[in-house]
């Protein structure tokens, strides 16, 4: 089970959970396969675009990965 970071509401993580969901949105991916393809728990997924966690450069990596994207467009879309 994933606990919530003491960043939690941070606004560099609600910019960067913003992007994740917008470009997941954008693609068309839904939580469960972007969760699937990135190999974490789909409430995982939720948190972190919800602002309430602090993915690790792994699960980033991951995430973008899913999406068809870069880390650094990931980064630069929540303008981080």
């Amino acid at each position: 089970m994933a606990h919530r970071s003491p960043l939690a509401g941070d606004p560099a993580l609600l910019a960067l959970g913003a992007a994740v969901r917008r470009i997941r949105e954008a693609k068309g991916i839904s939580q469960e396969r972007l969760a699937l393809e990135a190999q974490v728990d789909r409430s995982y997924v939720s948190h972190i675009e919800t602002g309430k966690n602090n993915p690790a450069v792994l699960t980033l990596v991951k995430l973008a990965g899913a999406m068809d994207v870069s880390v650094a467009d990931l980064v630069a879309q929540a303008g981080l």
